[in-house]
This record gives C-alpha cells, sequence and structure tokens, in this order.
C-alpha cells in the first residue's frame, strides 16, 4: 500500500486526533503516527483520569454533607483506592479504544511508533516492533504535545518528587502532600487529594492562586480551601527539599520546614518538540514552542502545528480548535484563528473563565464596567445547597461589548459555554443581559451579572450613592 498521504498527523492527542479525523470527513488521505498511547496526554494523563479521581473525591465530599439535606448516612465514609483507581482505568481504556474505533470508521491510517521529520514532506516512524517505515505527505500537522516541567536541581525519583503524570496513577496515597504551584493543576490535585484524607499544602511562588485567571477567582477559592483545612502559602517558594528515611522536608523561603511524603511539582509544561527532527525541515523554536500564524503554519509551508506545542494556549480544547483550522489551510483553506478560548477548573466548586480579565483591562487601560451577581442568591444555588460563588461580568464601558465573564460555583464549566458563544460573536452586554435564562438554573447569575453592569440588576439591592466633593460615587 502506498504510504504517501495529503496529510500526515503527528500525535493522536486532542489536536492530533482531531486534525485527522477532520482531514478524512473532508476527502483527504490521512495519515497518523503516535509514539504512545492513543489520545495523547488529555486523555491519559490529564484531562479525563483526573476528573474520574476528582469525581470519586466529590462524592466522598457529597457524602460528608448528607446530614444537611435531610439523608442519613454513615457517619465515618470510606473509600476503596484500588477500585477507584480501577474505574478511572476503565474510563480511560473505553475512549482510547474510541479514538481507534473513529480512525477505523474514516480510514485513517494508524502508524505506531515514534515520528521522525526527515526532510521535506517526509516523516520517519520509529517503532520497537518492526523495522522503521517512512511515510511522505503534501502536509503535516505537528501535535506532539507538552510534558510536566520539573524543577531544575530537584531529585527525579518519582517516588518522592513527581508531576500529574506520575500522581493520577499513584498505587497508595501519601499522608502528607505538598504541591508546588497553585495553577490549575495544582488546585485540582488539591481539591481531590483533600477529600481523600491527605494532608495537603500548596505552595505557590505568586500573590495568588490562579494567578493567570481573573484575580478575585483564586482569592475566592483559597478562602474555601483553608475553611477545608487545605494550607496555602502564597508569595512564598520551596527554598531547599531535604530527605531522609522516605520523608520530606520542604524549606520555605519565610523559612518554615513542611514535612511530606510526596511533593507534586505542578509548575507548568513544556512542549514535547525537542526530539522531532525539526533541523531536518528548517523549523525552529521559541522557548520550545514551534512559531506559527494565526492560520496555525509554520514559517515553512506545507507545515503546521496545532496545540500546546505552538504554546498559545495548552489547552485540550483549543488544540481541538486549532486542528480545525489548520487541516482546512493545509487543503486550501485561508482561514484565520481568532476564537475566545474559555478555562474550566474542576475544582468543587468549579471556576470557569472567558476574555479579558479586569487585570489585562487595567493593563491595556481599556474602561469597563464590572457587573457581579453571587450565586447564593439564587433560588437554585439554595435548593442544591451549593451557594459559594459569583459571576463577574465585566463590559467595555462605552461601546458596551461584552469582554469577559467569570465564574465560581456550582457547574461553572458547564454554565461558561453560553458566555463563550457570546464573547466570541462580539455581542453587546446588552444582548447578554436581555437573554432569557431558564429558572431555576445556575446559569441565572451570568444574566444577573451583565445586568448589573448597567446597575439595572433587579435581584441586587440597590447601590448606595454618596457624595465627595460634589461628586456622585456608587459603593
Amino acid at each position: 500500500m502506498s504510504k504517501h498521504f495529503q496529510i500526515a498527523v503527528i500525535g493522536s492527542g486532542p489536536g492530533g486526533y482531531i486534525a485527522a479525523l477532520k482531514a478524512a470527513q473532508s476527502g483527504a488521505k490521512t495519515a497518523i503516527v503516535e509514539k504512545h498511547l492513543l489520545g495523547g496526554t488529555c486523555l491519559n494523563y490529564g484531562c479525563i483520569p483526573s476528573k474520574a479521581l476528582l469525581a470519586s473525591a466529590e462524592m466522598i465530599h457529597k457524602i460528608k454533607r448528607a446530614d444537611f439535606f435531610g439523608v442519613s448516612a454513615n457517619s465515618s465514609v470510606t473509600y476503596d483506592w484500588q477500585m477507584i483507581q480501577k474505574r478511572k482505568d476503565k474510563v480511560v481504556s473505553r475512549l482510547r479504544r474510541g479514538v481507534k474505533g473513529l480512525f477505523d470508521s474514516r480510514k485513517v491510517k494508524l502508524f505506531t511508533g515514534k515520528a521522525q521529520l526527515a526532510g521535506p514532506g517526509r516523516v520517519n516512524v520509529i517503532s520497537d516492533k518492526g523495522a522503521p517505515e517512512t511515510v511522505t505527505a503534501d502536509s503535516i500537522i505537528l501535535a506532539v504535545g507538552s510534558f510536566p516541567a520539573m524543577i531544575a536541581g530537584w531529585p527525579d525519583d518519582s517516588e518522592l518528587v513527581c508531576t500529574s503524570d506520575e500522581a493520577l496513577h499513584w498505587k497508595q496515597l501519601p499522608k502528607r502532600l505538598i504541591i508546588v504551584g497553585g495553577g490549575v493543576v495544582g488546585c485540582e490535585f488539591a481539591c481531590m487529594m483533600h477529600e481523600y484524607g491527605v494532608d495537603v499544602t500548596i505552595v505557590e511562588i505568586m500573590d495568588n492562586l490562579l494567578p493567570e485567571m481573573e484575580t478575585q477567582l483564586g482569592s475566592a477559592l483559597a478562602d474555601i480551601f483553608i475553611k477545608r483545612g487545605i494550607n496555602i502559602f502564597t508569595n512564598t517558594k520551596v527554598e531547599q527539599l531535604t530527605f531522609q528515611d522516605k520523608r520530606i522536608n520542604a524549606v520555605l523561603s519565610d523559612s518554615q520546614t513542611i514535612e511530606a511524603g510526596k511533593v507534586l511539582v505542578a509548575t507548568g509544561r513544556k512542549a514535547d518538540t525537542s526530539d522531532i527532527g525539526l533541523e531536518s525541515v528548517g523549523l525552529e523554536r521559541d522557548r520550545g514552542f514551534i512559531c506559527v500564524d494565526d492560520k496555525m503554519q509554520t514559517p515553512m509551508k506545507g507545515y503546521y502545528c496545532v496545540g500546546d506545542a505552538n504554546g498559545r494556549y495548552l489547552l485540550a480544547h483549543a488544540a481541538s480548535a486549532q486542528a480545525m483550522v489548520a487541516v482546512k489551510n493545509a487543503l486550501g483553506g485561508n482561514e484565520g484563528f481568532d476564537l475566545p478560548i474559555p478555562s474550566a477548573v474542576h475544582t468543587f466548586p468549579e471556576i470557569a473563565s472567558v476574555g479579558m480579565t479586569s487585570q489585562q483591562a487595567r493593563a491595556q487601560q481599556i474602561p469597563v464596567s464590572i457587573g457581579q451577581f453571587p450565586i447564593g442568591r439564587l433560588g437554585k444555588a439554595m435548593a442544591v445547597g451549593e451557594e459559594s460563588g459569583f459571576v463577574k461580568v465585566i463590559r467595555h464601558q462605552s461601546e458596551g461589548t461584552l469582554l469577559g465573564v467569570h465564574m465560581l460555583g456550582h457547574n461553572a464549566t458547564e454554565v461558561i459555554a453560553s458566555a463563550t458563544a457570546m464573547v466570541g460573536t462580539k455581542v453587546n452586554a446588552n444582548q447578554l443581559a436581555e437573554m432569557v435564562f431558564a429558572h431555576p438554573t445556575i446559569g441565572e447569575a451570568v444574566k444577573e451579572a451583565a445586568e448589573d453592569t448597567f446597575r439595572s440588576a433587579l435581584n441586587l439591592p440597590p447601590r448606595k450613592v454618596r457624595r465627595v466633593a460634589a461628586v456622585a460615587q456608587e459603593i
């Protein structure tokens, strides 16, 4: 069989497998090369396994609150970690088989092995199960993903100092865990592990959890975590790690020492681009990432890059969206990528965000009006006993354009979809305020917060006005 294809995709994560399926759907003869497991990091070491473990942790959290709902439950909640891991593995395996089935159904040719670029339009596939194979293609889409960053100079014993790759598949849980990094991964693991009875400490070098998101989200989540008993150190660095009898002592920048059984490094990710033969086709990297334009095309004609490896957004759904654009352009289109990318944090309560933050607006000197609505005022929130959180809406003060929506609360990662659609279509915030939302739902808070940007939310008391030097100011 000929091994020349119109499109060859390297990597089968959420960017790669969507690229391959879209190319095949469009009628292109398509190949995909995967060196490890179908589904990439997202399916095997990220999004999916973490959410499976979080689901069990949230069940524990809910059962502990059963009395609040008038439901009797055992006073002591127990769990079987091995069964939880087996359930997680079953979910991952099922999805992995689903990806293979989709490839088969669209006649995408799968090559298993390490891909090595070998000159213009050529890819060598090196496998330990047979002789190397060569694939040629008119266009090549790089979807090689990323891997967790480690801290230079720290021990590489994954039994003591590990990343999320290892932590998702632990055979046993530590009694005490230090999480270095209070971003999305760090917060999700902290929320999860606390419910499994692990004594958790988060150490974040910045002054807030979730430092890349709306500041108020991280502050509110920190308050919730602290009330649950999770220890949080912000503006703090781990200066030194020492080991003794399988115990870790972490010396912090404020001179405190914390003992733990394991350290989880959650300080970001690096592009997996160092050993794929970029030099053979003249592609250079910027801080490890492959440069692309808005069409997802690299400086070299016929080469595209999507997902984590281009460094624009290290999010699975962004990779899939970029893959659609790359395929269309590889097949002769001229489409740019200009869509808002929502962020989702699967703690409980959940956090979600899309568009501009208030910090970004200030930095760009954009005049904004901000509305906010506490989720606890909603009938649905009271009824289901999930009253924590808020929705914050940001609009351009004079033009009225909807710029950003940020929320913490029950089902926030689902509710953000409506806001993403409206930010993406660049609607006026007044249009969002006038939308009809089903009642009772958590989503109503989005409408209320949009109304509050115009100070017209009926389910909030009127804002007080004080006079200062003859100038009216809202408080």
